[in-house]
């Protein structure tokens, strides 16, 4: 890695992660990788029955982890599954957990060689993760991370979501 390398640039926008052209993809998956609802539920439908079947070799994936797969049928060449913490109030260790996605998520992006990444927001959805410091989590970790990536786009799935990235990209 070149540490001389500025942070990776950072891009927002409300969307569809499984249409994103960029080399991974990360699905905001369960422990089990085999599917959800969601995002996971949107991708695992898009990429096609392959990625389940590959994902069923995976042995699962611990909450904080990443694991890397093929993208399949998806424009993404990659797809990073990583499992966010379920919010319990903050005080179970969630904010490290959440951060650690991000980490890993950029750690299998580097092993592949992927340059660009979309993140959904992580743990936000069914999990209960409030938005806000989710956001700024996000925000500070892949700004703090050493990685190769050159571009990292915060994929949300509504404006409501894209107010808390803004918020956090502005402090």
């Amino acid at each position: 890695m070149n540490e001389s390398r500025p942070g990776p640039r950072l891009e927002l926008a409300v969307g569809d992660i499984t249409t994103e052209q960029v080399d991974a993809i990360v699905n905001a998956a369960n422990e089990t990788l085999l599917g959800g609802g969601g995002v996971d539920g949107a991708i695992h439908r898009a990429a096609g029955p392959e990625l389940l079947a590959h994902c069923r070799t995976l042995d699962g994936c611990p909450t904080g982890q990443a694991k890397i797969t093929p993208g399949f049928r998806l424009a993404a060449r990659w797809v990073i599954h990583t499992v966010g913490p379920i919010w319990h109030g903050g005080h179970q260790g969630e904010p490290k957990l959440l951060a650690s996605c991000y980490r890993e998520s950029l750690a299998r992006a580097d092993e592949v060689g992927a340059h660009s990444v979309a993140f959904p927001a992580i743990s936000t959805g069914i999990y209960g993760y409030p938005a806000a410091p989710a956001a700024k989590i996000a925000v500070a970790t892949v700004q703090s991370a050493t990685t190769d990536v050159e571009l990292i786009r915060f994929i949300c799935f509504n404006n409501d979501a894209c107010a808390a990235y803004e918020a956090a990209l502005s402090d």
